[in-house]
């Protein structure tokens, strides 16, 4: 059985590497390409560990009342929910972005409401407390404190937690086949492994009200959030790596002739080659005429794809070809204009002249300047 200063320690070491990585978050959002991974993610860990670690602790160290430390461990359940509810979005985020499957997501809803309807009866929860003390007082023995969960209540949070880690293995599993790089996918099976852990210790403290399967769990909680803040403050590009693709780069002379194209993967768009002429039609009018850039469209937009265009006043613009555009991708655009401007700035004040024969092998090198600067995405 782990001590009182021993889980006070975790705690504390953990909620200090937790407030760092929240404020890291908050200062770095642009690292995680898109807004809504970076608050996700944010959210886990301040769920985790400011809301749900903070609840565990105070209803099991400290004795209030019954009533009050039975209130505590029901909010902690409720947040513990929560918690899996967050973490099974960021996972199906990392599989496909902000495509949210109806079915596995009503099971959980439906189960959350079956567990806020359960805690209404007053027997779906009971506390044991071993001692003679008058509260309220710290508890120096973990095992003290216990809770009795009811059959109903029990089973609901089982077959939740269950559920969870299911589905978090097929979406690692999905994620890695599909994946470009998979060393990143055996961090994320990894932490799968880790949450199947630590959810295995509670549905054993459930069945056995042992207190040592509690104290497990909450330091097996403890290392995976610890391991995730490491990811997020190391390999914050392991969300660009994992959900981010690029299918082309195209550069355009203001007349609309290709000057030099890069292949990086196929799109779900290539199958109708009627979409891509509309577009590129439609983008070569855009070039040809080359507006005022108050006026010009920098992002155009497919069932499946985001194109982003970059324009420069030595009449060419750099399109590419995304499955979301984020502002890394943006970042990455203008260092590598920027480049090739500089690379081909003869060239391309040669061929200012809409009359003047272009010549497209000349700028065969670029591919040395794409990969330089996309290098995470080959």
């Amino acid at each position: 059985m782990f001590s009182l200063f021993l889980i006070i320690i975790g705690y504390v070491f953990t909620l200090s590497v937790s407030i760092y990585t929240m404020i890291f978050i908050f200062k770095n959002q642009g690292k995680y390409g898109i807004k809504l991974t970076a608050n996700l993610n944010f959210l886990a860990i301040f769920n985790a560990v400011i809301i749900y670690s903070t609840l565990y602790l105070f209803s099991v160290l400290i004795l209030f009342s019954e009533s009050i430390n039975i209130l505590l461990w029901k909010l902690s359940v409720i947040f513990g929910f929560i918690s899996l509810f967050i973490n099974s979005l960021i996972y199906t985020f990392l599989k496909e972005f902000k495509k949210i499957p109806y079915f596995p997501f009503l099971i959980f809803t439906t189960l959350f409401g079956l567990l806020i309807g359960s805690f209404f009866s007053p027997n779906s929860v009971q506390i044991l407390i071993n001692s003679l003390s008058t509260p309220p007082f710290l508890i120096t023995d973990l095992s003290i404190i216990n809770f009795i969960f009811s059959i109903s209540a029990g089973l609901i949070i089982g077959i939740f937690q269950i559920s969870s880690v299911i589905y978090y293995f097929l979406l690692s599993y999905v994620i890695y086949i599909t994946a470009r790089k998979k060393e990143p996918v055996k961090g994320l099976i990894v932490n799968t492994f880790i949450f199947f852990i630590l959810i295995l210790m509670y549905i054993l403290y459930i069945t056995f009200q042992l207190s040592i399967f509690r104290e497990l769990h909450i330091l097996s909680l403890w290392v995976n959030v610890l391991s995730i803040c490491y990811i997020l403050i190391k390999r914050p590009e392991m969300f660009l790596e994992l959900t981010n693709k690029i299918y082309y780069i195209n550069i355009y002379h203001k007349s609309g002739i290709l000057l030099y194209s890069y292949h990086f993967t196929i799109s779900n768009d290539e199958v109708d080659s009627s979409i891509w002429g509309n577009i590129l039609i439609g983008i070569n009018h855009i070039l040809s005429e080359f507006v005022d850039p108050k006026d010009q469209i920098e992002v155009l937009q497919t069932e499946n794809s985001d194109i982003i265009v970059n324009y420069d006043e030595l009449g060419f613009a750099v399109v590419l070809i995304t499955n979301r555009k984020n502002a890394i991708l943006k970042k990455l655009m203008d260092n590598f204009a920027t480049e090739f401007k500089n690379k081909f700035k003869d060239e391309l004040v040669e061929i200012q002249d809409l009359n003047k024969l272009i010549n497209v092998s000349e700028f065969k090198e670029t591919k040395d300047i794409v990969e330089k600067n996309f290098q995470m995405y080959l």
